[in-house]
Formats: structure tokens, C-alpha cells, sequence
């Protein structure tokens, strides 16, 4: 690199981005990841990167096959970062042919990879323990014989981006064969363990007068003193984090993707008023079980997943294009038969007149899992931390989290069963209950064309024809159905058979998306696709950005793009103040976006950054055009004084590039 430029490291501290090489091997070769060399502290301003300056080699182990080729192209894709006073990003396709031989043939190159190999960290032969403080984290290292005295300093630099505040200092402690450094929580971790636990310890020693610098890696660092579980105090922020989950479970209640499966809820609620309190409670407690059994099954999945390194969040399983189009087959059989065409009883959804007679209770319990499934795709208030929070924790406590969120959601309706003043209140069951099922399947209906539109965002063309066809199938097997006989029988089963085939081929024809591009929204208003690359071009040049990360299945986000920020006030704030509005796009999979809510602490959409002046803030879930408008103007005089810094914009939704 020219003089006074610089490229990160695996953890580029507050601003820039690692390099990232992508491999392409012949068949049988496997690449390993980049070891890094030992980064050197840039402070810039008040912030602190991680990288290097001048010459830097990045190495890369390849492994080969039994049998080796005897001619060998290797190909990779890099892509890197290098600043300045202003970041410039960069790309190269590099290619290297070579015949197999048993290596060493060039002393040049030997000597370079010997000169790389010095510059690595060795693997640490201590131990190492972090323990958690309201404020950070407390690192002990066993070093046995190290000579106190000898130490002039040490760092530690930890792997995961935002654990820390880079810029503050670390209090060190050497005493009887132990090294104790003192670290500050980063603004944007969550409370708490962090999720990666390796790093590098540096230390300084003064040797005779000169000083040396050696580093060593810990490749993962034990929790606590006695077992890995969290520290006292955190058990504080554990319990809010409950809290706040059990608040936004109950006021998912209220989101718009709720709402159909709210409907079954009161006519069911109605339809259990005459046959006594005991029986009521149990229909509480079955549909409470329910939501219970199905957040508990998503937050072990989700966390399992995370742990299995899955780059994904809340509403994962809306990413996939088959659970989609197996919840608008589910919800169109139910609103097909509040419509009358078919009927099977109290055990489908929990309604009409076997509902009565039977008990039902199994009814209880699908509308509760029901619940779950189409509450995933909202994010109430609170709800975000809270979450954030849970994917942070070890899996215990944030299925513990995701049961408090799932609690919330069914606590009204629980409540309504046990207290007989609030049921007492309810209107008997009548005729009238009929022409209401029947009126209560349009919602159904409504929820149904929902799905299909964010089912067109995720499949081809073809995909989207065969789901329609297997909605065509749904009904022809419903219609058998409501027939009486067993060949009836036979039939819909093979009409489901052949529609389950449908969704298979739905699954099989996920659409490829293409490159990020900007695009003009219908009040003329221009929106730029996220990307990280943009976004970093973007803030290097002090521009101000307002970022919306949102997904098609995400009906809160579409709430909040519609009533604040499509709305003229805010529009018209973005032009006077020159915003950048760019949109992330989570309806699939996109580990970038994954990256930007995990550095915010959130584990799904929606997200609202907007930075400025070399600071940021994050929105809040919820949005009215005066929220925005608030956030603008308190960022504006904040902003304010930072531009007269000329030191720093941000890179990415947590950490700042300078300009």
C-alpha cells in the first residue's frame, strides 16, 4: 500500500472492512481460512482500527487431494478495504497456475512466506477466563513465571467486532502469576456473553532497555470462575430482557399479522362461553400451550442453527419459499372451511359446532401454534432488544427469553379464561356465530394473497404458477372432502398428495437474485439497494444515510414504510437535508444484512439506522413521521460538531469509517 494508507484486519475495530478471499479450487482442494497477521492499533480521532500499513502477507493453507493433478489452477476473488483520509474499495480476480512438484523450488518465495510467518501470532499456552460487569468484561490470564516488572503494557483484541470499545482503555493488573485487563462493553454489544469468545493478547516488555511486542492467540476463552454461566449482575439484565419479551409478545396482539388468527380466537373464545369455567381455563391453558410449544421449537431451532454458524435471525424459516406456501395452503384450508365448504370438526382450528360438543381442546392448541407461526413475520416494541438479547445467551437462557415472548402473546387470551368477571362479558353462543365464521374467512383470504405476493418475491416465475395451482388443488381437495364416502376420502387425499408436490417444486424454483440496483418508488423518491460496499462509499465522503433493513414478509416494516417514510413530510426532510435512503432487503437469506442486526443487537426487521456528521442512531421499531423527524433533527445537532472533526462517518450500522 502507498505511505499513510492502511487495510484491516479479521476485526477492523471501529471502521473499514476485512479482507475476504473467495476460493476456486479444483475438485478435491480445500482452502483454509485467512491467518492473520499480528494488526497494529490505528487510532484515528477518537476511534481505533485494526490493520496494516505497507506490506502485508495474508496466508491461506490449501490442502490437495490424495491424488494430485499434475497441473493446478487456483483462483480467488478478493475483495479489500484500504483508507486514508477517505476509503476507496477494491476487487481483483487473481489466478495461479502450478505444476504439482514438492515445493520450495523458489527461494524468494520461501523467504516471503517466512517473513509471514513471523509476523503471526502464536497460539497462547495459557488459560484464559472472562467474567461479565455491568460495564464490560473482566479478562484473567494464568502466566505463570512472567515477570511482572517486565511488562510496560497489554491489549487485548478480541475477534468479534463489537465487543469492546476499541478506543478505551484496558487497566492492567499483574499479581502472583496472573494478568487481569479490564475491558469496556462496546455501545452497540448486547449485555452479557459475547458470542465469540478468541482473540489476541499483546504484550509489550521491556528488555534492556528496548521493548518488544509479542502476541498471543486464544482461540476461546472460558466464562466465569467456577462455570461457564453468567456473572451475578447480569442476571438484571437477564430479567429485563424477560420483561421486554413478555411486553412484546402481548402487544404482538395487536400487530397487523395477528389480526386473522385473532378473529378465531374471539369466535372460538364465544363459542366455549356456555360450557363452564373449568372447561374455559383448559382452552386457555391448551392454547397457551401451544404458542409455548411452538416458540420454544423456533428459538431451539433458530439458536441451533446460530451455534452451527448460520447467518440468520428471527423469522428465519419466512426466508423459505416452501414454509410460506405451506402457510397459505394451511391458512386457505381454514378459510375455506369457515366458508362452509368442507367441515371436519373442533380439531381444525377450533371453531363451530363440534368445537361445542367435543371439547375441542385440541383446536385450542393448533390455534395456539397457528398464533406462533403468523406473529413471527411482526416485531412489536421491545421485542427487538429483547431477542437481540436472547441470541447472545447461552441456549438455555434464550429459549427461557423466547417462552417469556411467547407467554406475552398468549396472556390476554389466558387471562379472558381465568377470570370469570372478563367471560362473564362475552355474548352467548347463537345463530348469529354462523354468518361471523363465514365473514371471518375473508381475513383468511386477505392473509392468503399476502403470502402468494412475498412468495413471487423469493420464487421464478414457474415456482409462483405451481404455488397457485397447489391453492387450485387445496380447494378441489377440500370440495372432496365435504363429500360423503370413502372414495371421497381417497380423492382429497390424492389432491393433497399432488399439491405437496407442488410445493416441492415451489421450493425447487427459489429465484436467483441478482445485483443490488438502485430504484425510483412510486412518489419519486430514490432508493439505493443496501450493500456494504455503497454503504462505505457512501459515509467516506460524510454523506448522510438513512437506512431501512425490512423484508417483504415483515408486515410491520411495510406499516412503517407506508405511514412515516413514503410520507411528504419525511420525503421532503430527506431532500433538504441531501439523505441517502438505502433499503436492505431480508425477504431471503442475506448474511450482510444478518451481519448489520447482529452488530445492533437486534435478531430480525425491522432496523432503522441513520447516520451522520460521523454519528448514528437507531430508530425505534415503530415509526410515526414525527419519530423520524425527531431522530433527524437530534442527529443534525449532534452531527453538527462532529463535521467540524473532519474525522469520521460511519462504515456500517456499528462501527464509523473515517474520512
Amino acid at each position: 500500500m502507498a505511505e499513510h494508507w492502511h487495510t484491516y484486519w479479521r476485526n477492523p475495530g471501529d471502521s473499514g472492512l476485512a479482507t475476504e478471499i473467495r476460493w476456486t479450487l479444483p475438485p478435491g482442494f480445500t482452502a483454509g481460512p485467512v491467518v492473520w497477521p499480528v494488526p497494529e492499533r490505528i487510532p484515528i480521532a477518537h476511534l481505533v482500527n485494526y490493520g496494516y500499513e505497507g506490506e502485508i502477507l495474508l496466508l491461506t493453507q490449501i490442502t490437495p487431494p490424495a491424488e494430485m493433478p499434475s497441473q493446478i489452477a487456483l483462483k480467488a476473488d478478493v475483495n479489500w478495504l484500504v483508507c486514508q483520509k477517505e476509503c476507496i474499495p477494491g476487487e481483483a480476480t487473481l489466478d495461479l497456475p502450478l505444476a504439482a512438484g514438492n515445493g520450495g523450488a523458489n527461494p524468494a518465495t520461501a523467504a516471503a512466506f517466512a517473513t509471514a510467518r513471523q509476523s503471526l501470532a502464536q497460539l497462547s499456552p495459557w488459560s484464559a477466563r472472562m467474567e461479565t460487569t455491568p460495564d464490560g468484561y473482566v479478562l484473567h490470564v494464568a502466566v505463570p513465571g512472567l515477570r511482572a516488572d517486565r511488562i510496560h503494557s497489554a491489549a487485548f483484541l478480541p475477534h468479534q467486532e463489537a465487543m469492546i470499545e476499541h478506543a478505551a482503555a484496558q487497566p492492567m493488573q499483574v499479581d502472583a502469576d496472573r494478568l487481569t485487563l479490564t475491558l469496556k462493553r462496546g455501545s452497540f454489544a448486547a449485555a452479557g456473553l459475547p458470542q465469540q469468545t478468541g482473540g489476541l493478547l499483546v504484550l509489550t516488555e521491556d528488555t534492556g532497555g528496548t521493548q518488544q511486542r509479542q502476541a498471543f492467540e486464544f482461540t476461546e476463552i472460558a466464562y466465569g470462575a467456577a462455570a461457564p454461566m453468567m456473572a451475578t449482575a447480569d442476571w438484571t439484565a437477564i430479567l429485563q430482557a424477560v420483561v421486554l419479551a413478555m411486553l412484546g409478545g402481548m402487544l404482538l396482539n395487536l400487530m397487523p399479522c395477528v389480526f386473522p388468527v385473532l378473529s378465531i380466537k374471539i369466535l372460538a373464545l364465544v363459542g366455549h362461553a356456555g360450557t363452564g369455567r373449568v372447561q374455559m381455563r383448559r382452552h386457555g391453558m391448551a392454547y397457551t400451550l401451544g404458542i409455548l410449544l411452538s416458540f420454544g421449537a423456533l428459538a431451539g431451532l433458530l439458536l441451533g442453527l446460530r451455534a452451527a454458524g448460520a447467518q440468520i435471525g428471527w423469522g428465519f424459516q419466512l426466508q423459505m419459499p416452501l414454509v410460506i406456501a405451506v402457510l397459505a395452503y394451511l391458512l386457505f384450508a381454514m378459510g375455506l372451511s369457515l366458508s362452509g365448504v368442507f367441515h371436519i370438526g373442533g380439531s381444525f382450528a377450533g371453531i363451530g359446532e363440534g368445537l361445542a360438543q367435543r371439547g375441542g381442546y385440541q383446536g385450542s392448541f393448533f390455534t395456539g401454534i397457528l398464533a406462533a407461526v403468523v406473529a413471527t413475520p411482526c416485531t412489536a416494541p421491545f421485542m427487538g432488544a429483547a431477542t437481540g438479547f436472547a441470541l447472545t445467551q447461552p441456549a438455555a437462557i434464550g429459549i427461557a427469553i423466547f417462552l417469556a415472548l411467547g407467554f406475552g402473546l398468549a396472556l390476554p387470551f389466558l387471562v379472558l379464561t381465568f377470570v370469570p368477571q372478563l367471560a362473564d362479558r362475552l355474548p352467548r353462543p347463537g345463530i348469529w356465530m354462523e354468518r361471523v365464521k363465514q365473514a371471518l374467512a375473508f381475513p383468511l383470504y386477505a392473509t392468503v394473497a399476502w403470502l402468494i405476493w412475498v412468495l413471487s418475491q423469493q420464487v421464478g416465475q414457474q415456482g409462483l404458477l405451481v404455488a397457485m395451482l397447489g391453492l387450485v388443488l387445496v380447494a378441489a381437495a377440500a370440495w372432496s372432502f365435504s363429500l360423503q364416502g370413502r372414495a371421497a376420502a381417497v380423492s382429497a387425499a390424492a389432491l393433497l398428495l399432488v399439491a405437496g408436490g407442488a410445493l416441492y417444486g415451489t421450493a425447487r424454483d427459489a429465484a436467483v437474485p441478482g445485483a443490488p440496483v438502485a430504484q425510483v418508488s412510486a412518489n419519486g423518491q430514490t432508493v439505493e439497494a443496501f450493500s456494504r460496499q455503497k454503504l462505505d462509499s457512501l459515509l467516506a465522503q460524510q454523506q448522510p444515510v438513512f437506512v431501512n433493513m425490512t423484508a417483504a414478509w415483515c408486515i410491520t416494516c411495510m406499516v412503517n414504510e407506508r405511514t412515516a417514510l413514503s410520507s411528504e413530510r419525511v420525503q421532503q426532510a430527506f431532500r433538504d437535508r441531501n439523505i441517502v435512503y438505502m433499503k436492505g432487503d431480508w425477504t431471503n437469506q442475506d448474511p450482510d444484512i444478518t451481519r448489520v442486526l447482529e452488530q445492533n443487537g437486534r435478531s430480525g426487521v425491522p432496523l432503522y439506522l441513520f447516520y451522520a456528521g460521523g454519528q448514528s442512531v437507531v430508530l425505534p421499531q415503530i415509526l410515526t413521521p414525527a419519530i423520524v423527524l425527531e431522530h433527524l433533527d437530534l442527529l443534525d445537532r449532534v452531527g453538527s460538531r462532529g463535521q467540524q472533526q473532519k474525522s469520521a462517518s460511519l462504515s456500517n450500522p456499528t462501527r464509523s469509517v473515517q474520512p
